[in-house]
């Protein structure tokens, strides 16, 4: 079934077919974005066709835009597991969150606590720690930097703080941990915190339940599982119903429009949407051995989509144990960080090699057609704390539903294959 689910996957892929240098391009760059099949294309180009134009209900194009908003607000509703109303569409994730923290800011006075942490993106940390300016104090929860994971006896003192918002991360970009955050919503609702989710990284690798999280906020970007580059935010609609987003007069003053300010990115809606279909068709196609976790699949757009991220990660999971592995046993000054075995993660891995910076070895992989990234991924406090940052950061390697064994072998040799590495990086210069 592994097998036939990547051979099918890769086919619904046009750049699966690009080659640089001769060699076929391998796609091992999925942290920072995904590849877009075949049918979400078809569906942005159908946009800029048969709609494009601005909602209103006065023609037959702007009512088809109004109709196809509508439907994506449904399709992410099935995707969140939450009302069409809670579902906000935004020109990426950074932006909405600093919408989202402004707007939180007019709940806040002088000497309130914020609550961020080490592990996560820049955007799940600027926009709260520009808070500052406006006397509101700013915590980080620890990392616990031999897991690799949020210290969590640090996060119960700074709870005990008593902070007004709580801003955590779902899976860490950076090295792919999967944190708790059932468990630390629960936690910060105790204290009468607000929580807000970055699940950028996590909603490419498992189904997001905002309704058994619980959380106030949720944001996603459509680019990281197949889509366009948009953020969709979930928002808890008694939550965001008694809050002043700042907006127009002529907008509609309640959830989710209320938080959506000028004209949206329609064409990248459409797009997002269809990624999402995309997910739930290959949950029909192949997430038959999940019915007993997800229910019937026919029929529930829903269940098809956990069924099809379960599908994903079932492919992805063993694929990452094997990379560890010939990381661990056949790269000589390799140093992984992540994880320890049977903490949950991500199909994302990274590491350094003693020698040569990050972006000289990314670079030199690219020459070869493996595309893997080199730096910091804006995870920046993370790889501050791990003590990498002026070395240039991390290797990361993502493995998405359309990589395969082959790939990765490929990678390993070319890791291993010193004297090659050693020549390009001296050509550098």
């Amino acid at each position: 079934m592994n097998d036939q689910l990547s051979e099918y996957v890769r086919k619904q892929f046009p750049s699966m077919e690009r080659e640089v240098n001769s060699y076929p391009c391998a796609y091992l760059d999925g942290p920072g974005g995904y590849q877009v099949p075949e049918s979400v294309i078809e569906v942005v180009r159908d946009y800029f066709i048969n709609m494009n134009a601005n909602e209103g209900h006065q023609f037959e194009t702007a009512e088809r835009t109004s109709t196809m908003i509508q439907n994506a607000r449904l399709i992410f509703g099935d995707f969140f597991h939450c009302g069409w109303d809670e579902v906000v569409f935004g020109a990426n994730m950074t932006t909405l969150n600093f919408a989202l923290a402004q707007t939180l800011m007019r709940e806040l006075t002088a000497g309130d606590r914020v609550l961020i942490t080490e592990i996560d993106h820049e955007a799940n940390r600027g926009p709260w720690l520009q808070l500052h300016d406006r006397g509101i104090v700013v915590d980080e929860v620890a990392l616990d930097i031999d897991a690799c994971s949020l210290d969590m006896g640090d996060l119960e003192e700074k709870l005990s703080k008593r902070p007004k918002v709580v801003a955590i991360n779902y899976a860490s970009n950076g090295v792919g941990t999967i944190s708790d955050v059932e468990k630390i919503v629960h936690m910060s609702h105790e204290v009468g915190a607000y929580t807000v989710v970055d699940a950028v990284h996590y909603a490419a690798h498992g189904p997001i339940d905002v309704k058994e999280l619980d959380t106030d906020f949720l944001i996603c970007s459509a680019y990281k599982f197949f889509g366009p580059h948009i953020g969709v935010l979930y928002a808890k609609k008694e939550v965001l119903d008694r809050l002043s987003p700042l907006n127009l007069r002529t907008q509609q003053q309640y959830p989710p429009f209320m938080m959506e300010t000028g004209t949206l990115h329609h064409e990248g809606i459409a797009g997002a949407a269809a990624a999402v279909e995309f997910i739930a068709d290959m949950g029909q196609r192949f997430g038959t051995e999940f019915k007993a976790q997800t229910g019937r699949l026919k029929g529930s757009r829903r269940n098809q989509i956990r069924a099809g991220l379960m599908a994903f990660e079932k492919y992805e999971q063993p694929l990452t144990a094997y990379l560890i592995g010939a990381i661990t046993n056949h790269v000589p000054g390799a140093t992984l960080y992540g994880p320890p075995e049977g903490h949950p993660r991500t199909s994302t891995v990274s590491f350094t090699l003693d020698g040569y910076t990050p972006d000289q070895v990314a670079r030199y992989l690219g020459s070869r057609g493996l595309f893997v990234w080199g730096g910091h991924f804006y995870a920046i406090r993370l790889v501050e704390r791990l003590g990498l940052l002026d070395r240039g950061g991390l290797i990361r390697i993502g493995i998405a539903p359309y990589n395969t064994k082959e790939e990765l072998d490929r990678l390993i040799a070319s890791l291993k294959d010193g004297d090659s590495l050693k020549r390009f990086t001296a050509s550098m210069g």
